[in-house]
Protein backbone atom coordinates (compact mmCIF):
# COMPACT_ATOMS: atom_id res chain seq x y z
CA UNK A 1 0.00 0.00 0.00
CA UNK A 2 0.82 3.34 -0.64
CA UNK A 3 0.92 5.31 2.61
CA UNK A 4 1.36 8.78 0.64
CA UNK A 5 -2.11 7.99 -1.32
CA UNK A 6 -5.02 10.31 -0.83
CA UNK A 7 -7.99 11.21 -2.67
CA UNK A 8 -9.25 15.21 -4.05
CA UNK A 9 -12.34 15.39 -5.91
CA UNK A 10 -13.18 12.04 -6.46
CA UNK A 11 -9.17 11.27 -7.90
CA UNK A 12 -6.98 8.53 -6.89
CA UNK A 13 -3.83 10.49 -6.00
CA UNK A 14 -0.28 8.98 -5.05
CA UNK A 15 0.33 11.67 -3.03
CA UNK A 16 -0.95 14.87 -1.98
CA UNK A 17 1.84 17.08 -3.61
CA UNK A 18 -0.28 18.44 -6.63
CA UNK A 19 1.71 21.46 -8.61
CA UNK A 20 -0.71 24.33 -8.68
CA UNK A 21 -1.59 26.69 -11.82
CA UNK A 22 1.31 28.91 -12.29
CA UNK A 23 4.34 29.65 -14.68
CA UNK A 24 5.32 25.99 -14.34
CA UNK A 25 2.15 24.90 -15.65
CA UNK A 26 2.76 26.67 -18.94
CA UNK A 27 5.39 24.58 -20.22
CA UNK A 28 4.95 21.07 -21.26
CA UNK A 29 8.59 20.26 -20.41
CA UNK A 30 8.36 21.59 -17.12
CA UNK A 31 4.78 19.55 -16.66
CA UNK A 32 6.92 16.07 -17.35
CA UNK A 33 9.91 17.10 -15.23
CA UNK A 34 7.26 17.44 -12.32
CA UNK A 35 5.50 14.35 -13.14
CA UNK A 36 8.91 12.75 -13.07
CA UNK A 37 9.63 14.42 -9.51
CA UNK A 38 7.00 12.87 -8.15
CA UNK A 39 4.13 15.30 -8.87
CA UNK A 40 0.45 13.35 -8.35
CA UNK A 41 -1.75 15.77 -10.65
CA UNK A 42 -1.10 18.96 -12.25
CA UNK A 43 -3.04 22.44 -12.29
CA UNK A 44 -2.83 23.91 -15.72
CA UNK A 45 -2.52 27.36 -15.85
CA UNK A 46 -5.29 29.76 -15.61
CA UNK A 47 -7.56 30.45 -18.72
CA UNK A 48 -9.00 33.91 -17.80
CA UNK A 49 -12.17 35.53 -18.86
CA UNK A 50 -10.52 38.55 -20.60
CA UNK A 51 -8.35 36.71 -22.58
CA UNK A 52 -11.66 34.88 -23.92
CA UNK A 53 -13.41 38.36 -24.18
CA UNK A 54 -11.27 40.23 -24.98
CA UNK A 55 -12.63 41.31 -28.57
CA UNK A 56 -16.25 41.49 -26.76
CA UNK A 57 -18.36 44.48 -26.24
CA UNK A 58 -18.66 43.86 -22.56
CA UNK A 59 -14.88 44.18 -22.01
CA UNK A 60 -14.70 46.64 -24.53
CA UNK A 61 -17.24 48.72 -22.71
CA UNK A 62 -15.63 47.93 -19.17
CA UNK A 63 -11.88 49.18 -20.72
CA UNK A 64 -13.43 52.37 -22.28
CA UNK A 65 -14.96 53.17 -19.58
CA UNK A 66 -11.81 52.83 -16.98
CA UNK A 67 -10.22 55.27 -19.91
CA UNK A 68 -12.32 57.94 -19.30
CA UNK A 69 -11.98 57.87 -15.60
CA UNK A 70 -8.03 56.83 -15.77
CA UNK A 71 -6.17 58.37 -18.64
CA UNK A 72 -3.69 54.84 -17.63
CA UNK A 73 -6.51 52.26 -16.69
CA UNK A 74 -5.43 50.40 -19.96
CA UNK A 75 -2.17 49.94 -19.48
CA UNK A 76 -3.06 47.31 -16.61
CA UNK A 77 -4.98 44.85 -19.19
CA UNK A 78 -2.76 43.38 -21.85
CA UNK A 79 -3.17 43.58 -25.84
CA UNK A 80 -5.13 40.36 -26.95
CA UNK A 81 -1.51 39.83 -28.63
CA UNK A 82 0.08 39.78 -25.55
CA UNK A 83 -1.84 37.17 -23.55
CA UNK A 84 0.46 34.35 -22.84
CA UNK A 85 -2.25 32.05 -24.88
CA UNK A 86 -5.36 32.45 -26.29
CA UNK A 87 -8.08 30.50 -25.74
CA UNK A 88 -7.67 27.65 -28.61
CA UNK A 89 -4.52 27.47 -27.89
CA UNK A 90 -4.77 26.90 -24.04
CA UNK A 91 -7.51 23.88 -25.34
CA UNK A 92 -5.16 22.54 -27.55
CA UNK A 93 -2.43 22.24 -24.64
CA UNK A 94 -4.65 20.69 -22.41
CA UNK A 95 -5.24 17.87 -24.69
CA UNK A 96 -1.56 17.82 -25.69
CA UNK A 97 -0.71 17.56 -21.59
CA UNK A 98 -3.11 15.16 -21.15
CA UNK A 99 -1.77 12.69 -23.73
CA UNK A 100 2.09 13.46 -22.40
CA UNK A 101 1.43 12.64 -18.72
CA UNK A 102 -0.03 9.92 -16.75
CA UNK A 103 -1.61 12.03 -13.98
CA UNK A 104 -4.31 13.67 -13.28
CA UNK A 105 -4.89 17.47 -15.28
CA UNK A 106 -6.70 20.06 -13.78
CA UNK A 107 -7.92 22.78 -16.18
CA UNK A 108 -8.24 26.36 -14.37
CA UNK A 109 -10.74 29.05 -15.31
CA UNK A 110 -10.20 32.46 -14.27
CA UNK A 111 -13.35 34.92 -14.10
CA UNK A 112 -15.80 36.50 -11.79
CA UNK A 113 -18.99 37.31 -14.26
CA UNK A 114 -21.38 35.73 -15.76
CA UNK A 115 -21.45 35.29 -19.57
CA UNK A 116 -20.31 33.33 -23.09
CA UNK A 117 -17.15 32.36 -21.39
CA UNK A 118 -18.42 30.26 -19.14
CA UNK A 119 -19.28 27.94 -21.90
CA UNK A 120 -15.28 27.45 -22.20
CA UNK A 121 -15.32 24.95 -19.27
CA UNK A 122 -17.39 22.50 -20.60
CA UNK A 123 -14.74 22.59 -23.91
CA UNK A 124 -12.13 22.51 -21.56
CA UNK A 125 -13.87 18.80 -20.51
CA UNK A 126 -13.79 17.71 -23.77
CA UNK A 127 -10.00 18.47 -24.28
CA UNK A 128 -9.00 16.03 -21.87
CA UNK A 129 -9.15 17.49 -18.20
CA UNK A 130 -9.96 15.32 -15.53
CA UNK A 131 -11.20 18.27 -13.30
CA UNK A 132 -11.97 21.90 -13.23
CA UNK A 133 -10.62 24.42 -10.44
CA UNK A 134 -12.61 28.11 -10.71
CA UNK A 135 -10.39 30.78 -9.94
CA UNK A 136 -12.37 33.74 -8.31
CA UNK A 137 -10.29 36.46 -7.94
CA UNK A 138 -11.69 39.58 -7.78
CA UNK A 139 -11.07 42.72 -5.58
CA UNK A 140 -14.76 45.05 -5.19
CA UNK A 141 -13.51 48.40 -4.75
CA UNK A 142 -17.34 49.83 -5.22
CA UNK A 143 -18.76 51.05 -1.97
CA UNK A 144 -21.64 50.75 -3.73
CA UNK A 145 -21.70 46.82 -4.08
CA UNK A 146 -22.54 44.90 -0.85
CA UNK A 147 -21.27 41.48 0.34
CA UNK A 148 -24.06 40.04 -0.28
CA UNK A 149 -24.27 40.59 -4.08
CA UNK A 150 -20.58 39.64 -4.79
CA UNK A 151 -21.26 36.44 -2.66
CA UNK A 152 -24.74 36.12 -4.49
CA UNK A 153 -22.22 36.60 -7.69
CA UNK A 154 -20.43 33.60 -6.94
CA UNK A 155 -22.81 31.63 -5.94
CA UNK A 156 -24.97 31.92 -9.11
CA UNK A 157 -21.39 31.66 -10.92
CA UNK A 158 -20.47 27.72 -9.84
CA UNK A 159 -23.88 26.84 -10.17
CA UNK A 160 -23.65 28.52 -13.96
CA UNK A 161 -20.25 26.62 -14.59
CA UNK A 162 -21.26 22.93 -12.67
CA UNK A 163 -24.22 22.83 -15.55
CA UNK A 164 -21.45 22.96 -17.95
CA UNK A 165 -19.72 20.16 -16.62
CA UNK A 166 -20.17 16.80 -15.47
CA UNK A 167 -16.10 16.44 -14.28
CA UNK A 168 -15.30 17.55 -10.53
CA UNK A 169 -15.51 21.36 -9.98
CA UNK A 170 -13.19 22.67 -7.27
CA UNK A 171 -13.72 26.58 -6.41
CA UNK A 172 -10.19 28.46 -5.49
CA UNK A 173 -10.99 31.52 -2.70
CA UNK A 174 -9.65 34.14 -1.51
CA UNK A 175 -9.70 34.47 2.30
CA UNK A 176 -11.51 38.14 2.62
CA UNK A 177 -15.04 36.93 3.80
CA UNK A 178 -17.08 38.37 6.73
CA UNK A 179 -18.88 34.50 7.26
CA UNK A 180 -16.22 32.44 5.22
CA UNK A 181 -18.13 29.09 6.42
CA UNK A 182 -21.57 30.25 5.09
CA UNK A 183 -19.88 31.51 1.98
CA UNK A 184 -18.10 27.86 1.83
CA UNK A 185 -21.56 26.25 2.26
CA UNK A 186 -23.47 28.34 -0.56
CA UNK A 187 -20.81 27.20 -2.95
CA UNK A 188 -21.01 23.49 -1.98
CA UNK A 189 -24.73 23.39 -2.22
CA UNK A 190 -24.17 24.84 -5.79
CA UNK A 191 -21.92 22.24 -7.01
CA UNK A 192 -18.20 22.80 -6.10
CA UNK A 193 -16.75 19.33 -5.21
CA UNK A 194 -13.95 21.07 -3.85
CA UNK A 195 -12.84 24.26 -2.23
CA UNK A 196 -9.27 25.53 -2.42
CA UNK A 197 -7.45 27.83 0.05
CA UNK A 198 -6.50 30.73 -0.47
CA UNK A 199 -5.48 32.79 -3.40
CA UNK A 200 -2.87 35.19 -3.07
CA UNK A 201 -3.64 38.90 -4.15
CA UNK A 202 -0.59 40.08 -5.33
CA UNK A 203 -0.45 43.45 -4.16
CA UNK A 204 1.18 46.37 -6.37
CA UNK A 205 3.38 48.67 -4.33
CA UNK A 206 4.45 52.47 -4.81
CA UNK A 207 7.45 53.89 -6.43
CA UNK A 208 7.89 57.32 -4.12
CA UNK A 209 10.93 58.66 -6.97
CA UNK A 210 9.20 57.35 -10.25
CA UNK A 211 5.92 58.52 -8.90
CA UNK A 212 4.23 55.23 -10.45
CA UNK A 213 2.98 51.55 -9.66
CA UNK A 214 4.95 49.27 -8.73
CA UNK A 215 4.27 44.99 -9.61
CA UNK A 216 6.55 42.87 -8.02
CA UNK A 217 6.10 38.90 -8.10
CA UNK A 218 7.50 37.67 -4.42
CA UNK A 219 7.12 33.96 -3.47
CA UNK A 220 5.09 32.90 -0.49
CA UNK A 221 7.03 31.56 2.71
CA UNK A 222 5.77 28.78 4.91
CA UNK A 223 4.49 31.66 7.48
CA UNK A 224 2.14 32.38 4.46
CA UNK A 225 0.59 28.88 5.82
CA UNK A 226 -0.65 29.88 8.61
CA UNK A 227 -3.87 31.76 7.32
CA UNK A 228 -5.41 29.06 4.82
CA UNK A 229 -4.19 26.04 7.84
CA UNK A 230 -6.38 27.96 10.23
CA UNK A 231 -9.67 28.21 8.20
CA UNK A 232 -9.03 24.43 6.97
CA UNK A 233 -8.93 23.57 10.59
CA UNK A 234 -12.16 25.15 11.21
CA UNK A 235 -13.87 23.88 7.75
CA UNK A 236 -12.86 20.38 8.12
CA UNK A 237 -16.72 18.24 8.97
CA UNK A 238 -18.41 21.72 8.17
CA UNK A 239 -18.40 21.39 4.83
CA UNK A 240 -19.11 18.56 2.53
CA UNK A 241 -16.39 19.28 0.33
CA UNK A 242 -12.84 17.91 -0.10
CA UNK A 243 -10.56 20.73 0.92
CA UNK A 244 -6.98 21.89 -0.60
CA UNK A 245 -4.14 24.27 0.63
CA UNK A 246 -2.24 26.65 -1.67
CA UNK A 247 0.22 29.37 -0.75
CA UNK A 248 2.61 28.74 1.92
CA UNK A 249 3.32 24.78 1.39
CA UNK A 250 7.21 24.75 0.93
CA UNK A 251 8.40 21.54 3.24
CA UNK A 252 6.97 17.96 4.04
CA UNK A 253 5.85 19.59 7.46
CA UNK A 254 4.24 22.42 5.35
CA UNK A 255 2.25 18.96 3.76
CA UNK A 256 1.71 17.27 7.03
CA UNK A 257 0.33 20.44 8.67
CA UNK A 258 -2.20 20.77 6.00
CA UNK A 259 -2.79 16.97 5.88
CA UNK A 260 -3.50 17.27 10.33
CA UNK A 261 -5.89 20.65 9.69
CA UNK A 262 -7.82 18.48 7.29
CA UNK A 263 -6.72 18.81 3.78
CA UNK A 264 -6.91 16.46 0.92
CA UNK A 265 -3.63 17.70 -1.04
CA UNK A 266 -1.79 20.50 -1.59
CA UNK A 267 -1.42 23.04 -3.94
CA UNK A 268 2.69 23.88 -4.10
CA UNK A 269 4.07 26.80 -7.00
CA UNK A 270 6.50 29.43 -5.08
CA UNK A 271 8.94 26.55 -3.63
CA UNK A 272 9.29 24.96 -7.34
CA UNK A 273 9.05 27.95 -8.86
CA UNK A 274 11.94 29.25 -6.29
CA UNK A 275 14.04 25.81 -6.15
CA UNK A 276 12.99 23.70 -8.99
CA UNK A 277 10.98 20.82 -9.79
CA UNK A 278 13.69 18.24 -7.66
CA UNK A 279 12.04 19.97 -4.70
CA UNK A 280 9.08 17.62 -4.96
CA UNK A 281 11.08 14.79 -4.60
CA UNK A 282 12.68 15.39 -1.51
CA UNK A 283 9.42 16.36 -0.05
CA UNK A 284 8.03 13.11 -0.89
CA UNK A 285 11.20 11.05 0.63
CA UNK A 286 10.72 13.36 3.57
CA UNK A 287 7.25 12.85 4.17
CA UNK A 288 7.39 9.32 3.72
CA UNK A 289 10.43 8.79 6.31
CA UNK A 290 7.90 11.06 8.95
CA UNK A 291 4.98 8.81 8.32
CA UNK A 292 7.67 5.82 9.19
CA UNK A 293 8.95 7.55 11.93
CA UNK A 294 5.90 8.42 13.27
CA UNK A 295 4.19 5.33 12.72
CA UNK A 296 1.69 6.41 10.75
CA UNK A 297 0.03 3.80 8.72
CA UNK A 298 -1.03 6.48 5.67
CA UNK A 299 -1.99 9.66 5.02
CA UNK A 300 -5.61 9.15 5.33
CA UNK A 301 -5.16 8.27 9.23
CA UNK A 302 -3.36 11.73 9.89
CA UNK A 303 -5.94 13.99 7.57
CA UNK A 304 -8.19 16.22 9.99
CA UNK A 305 -6.58 14.64 12.97
CA UNK A 306 -5.88 18.23 14.14
CA UNK A 307 -9.15 20.01 13.05
CA UNK A 308 -10.96 22.44 14.99
CA UNK A 309 -13.79 19.70 16.07
CA UNK A 310 -10.70 17.09 16.55
CA UNK A 311 -8.46 19.20 19.16
CA UNK A 312 -8.32 19.77 22.70
CA UNK A 313 -8.83 23.27 22.64
CA UNK A 314 -11.18 24.36 19.76
CA UNK A 315 -10.85 27.84 20.93
CA UNK A 316 -7.62 28.22 19.61
CA UNK A 317 -8.92 28.71 16.18
CA UNK A 318 -11.32 31.03 17.36
CA UNK A 319 -10.85 34.52 19.26
CA UNK A 320 -9.51 32.59 22.17
CA UNK A 321 -6.10 32.32 20.01
CA UNK A 322 -5.80 36.51 19.62
CA UNK A 323 -6.86 37.05 23.60
CA UNK A 324 -3.87 34.09 24.46
CA UNK A 325 -1.27 35.85 21.95
CA UNK A 326 -2.09 39.19 23.39
CA UNK A 327 -1.80 38.31 27.03
CA UNK A 328 1.41 36.00 26.50
CA UNK A 329 3.37 38.66 25.71
CA UNK A 330 6.82 39.36 27.12
CA UNK A 331 10.04 41.50 27.01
Amino acid sequence: MNKLQTQYLGLRLKNPLVVAASPITRSLDKIKRAVDAGASAIVWHSLFEEQINHDSRELDHFLTRGAESYSEAVSYFPEADQYKVGPEEYLAGIAAAKKAVGIPLIASLNGISPGGWVKHARLMQQAGADALELNLYFLSTDPTVTAETLERNYVYLVRLVKQEITIPLSVKLHPFFTALPSVAQQLCAAGADGLVLFNRFYQPDLDISELKVDHDLTYSTSKDLLLPLRWTAILHGQVPCDLAITSGVHNHEDVIKAMMAGAKVTQIASEILARGVSRLTAISDDLSRWLDEHEYESIAQMQGSMSQRNVAEPAAFERANYIKMLQSWSE
